[in-house]
């Protein structure tokens, strides 16, 4: 009988991938936490409108990447391909932006139907943060050194580049389209056939193409800055002026115009030049407009979305995954025979409770003493702690140090859990960020 394969481009993530996953997408979530971002849930599957009413019906995402179907009560239904439409639904459906500011912050899978490659998948995860209700670039400049500390916490902060652009005010934005169409209709001809759709569709999204040809073609293109309202412009310098005095490195790229239709002003890009052609690992901007598009009241609101795949892609280049985050266990627990399994099931159950976050694996299966010290070694734990009949009958339990020469000791419980609190202490401390000495 032939095996059932994954659907193409909703990979597994199997068990050594899912820890690297879970480190950084707790870094994210301590630094979202601690910034004041409450979490939210949302679905998965929402209804088509909203999606084809906030992305724009003429992106690609709408016209090409969404899985839609028909439910069973006849509705059109989409699965969710970003998150920040269905968070605003959300906060409309349950009264949260009404004369109130939120900030936000969501994970999970999102699902776009493209050409799956390296970092780019069908199924792929994201962290975002919405904020509602703030008006000045002060929240801008928050959100986008939110992300530059995740970058140094997570060691890749050298390796990625901070890109800022404006798109104005919707009829500044829609002038300057106008004069883009004006400007790029008499070489249509040239352009590559996606381009060439685009230019009756949203010419915008041209500016963001890779293909050489059409890339000559817009360098001459007309400036949107040249098209940008006053409120805009001031919007942006009070933006470039905060994080200038937080010290944090950018550059204006007047090409990023993002593939949503709902940005006004702001717009940003995090990339990298270590991964070839996915080099955007984070981007967002302002949609001031969304929550009144979706029927709610006018409500001034930013927000950002990072690809978890492709930020660990980029730690895993640069070796700045921490070795213990591919550990799975700290402590190996055995008995050296079956007659005192009950006692190291108890010894267990003891030092879980005694020591938060210690991650101790009890020996099962039974066999040998040396097949049981063969496992412990199989596991990648640090310590093998060995119970047999010596160690109960003194209240003591012999200490085995598997990956530093294999020294063993025998310890009293009172000096043994004295050392696994220090051990799980030294794994769960944030590292130092560069700058930092350790008793900062």
């Amino acid at each position: 009988m032939k095996k059932i394969q994954s659907v193409r481009g909703m990979p597994d993530v199997l068990p050594a991938s899912s820890a690297r996953r879970q480190w950084l997408e707790n870094a994210a979530r301590r630094l979202l936490q601690a910034c004041g971002y409450r979490e939210i849930r949302l679905p998965l599957l929402e209804h088509t409108a909203l999606f084809a009413r906030s992305v724009g019906e003429s992106t690609d995402i709408v016209s090409k990447e969404m899985y839609t179907f028909t439910d069973r009560s006849g509705d059109s239904v989409t699965l969710r391909p970003e998150g920040t439409a269905g968070c605003v639904r959300a906060c409309e459906e349950h009264g949260l932006l009404y004369n109130q500011t939120q900030r936000l912050w969501y994970a999970g899978p999102m699902f776009r139907y493209e050409r799956p490659q390296k970092g780019r998948y069908r199924q792929f995860e994201q962290i975002g943060a919405e904020c509602f209700g703030f008006e000045g670039p002060d929240i801008d400049a928050e959100l986008i050194i939110l992300t530059a500390e995740l970058w140094r916490e997570l060691g890749v902060d050298d390796a990625v580049t901070l890109e800022l652009n404006t798109l104005g005010s919707p009829e500044a934005r829609a002038a300057y389209r106008d004069a883009l169409v004006a400007w790029l209709t008499p070489y249509r001809d040239d352009l590559d056939p996606d381009s060439q759709r685009r230019l009756l569709q949203n010419p915008l999204r041209i500016l963001d193409s890779k293909v050489a040809r059409t890339r000559e073609i817009i360098a001459d293109a007309p400036s949107f800055m040249d098209y940008l309202d006053a409120d805009s412009a001031a919007h942006f310098e009070g933006l470039e002026g905060l994080l200038e005095n937080a010290g944090l490195p950018y550059v204006v790229n007047p090409r990023i115009v993002r593939g949503l239709d709902y940005y006004t002003r702001t717009v940003f890009e995090w990339t990298t030049d270590r991964l070839g052609a996915q080099g955007t690992i984070c981007a967002g901007g302002r949609y001031d407009g969304l929550v009144a598009q979706l029927g709610g009241r006018p409500t001034p609101a930013v927000g950002f979305a990072m690809g978890i795949e492709r930020v660990l892609l980029l730690a895993e280049a640069l070796d700045a995954v921490p070795a213990s985050v591919d550990r799975a266990v700290d402590v190996y627990l055995l008995s050296l025979d079956d007659v005192h399994t009950s006692a190291a099931l108890a010894l267990a159950r003891e030092l879980r409770a005694q020591v938060p976050g210690l991650r101790l694996q009890l020996h099962c299966g039974g066999g040998k003493p040396k097949a049981r010290l063969k496992r412990a070694d199989a596991s990648g734990a640090e310590l093998a702690l060995i119970l047999g009949e010596d160690e109960l009958a003194g209240g003591k339990v012999s200490v085995k140090a598997l990956r530093a020469g294999g020294e063993q000791r025998v310890m009293t419980r009172d000096g043994l859990l004295k050392e696994l609190l220090q051990l799980a202490a030294a794994r769960n401390e944030r590292p130092a960020m560069k700058g930092e000495t350790a008793s900062e």
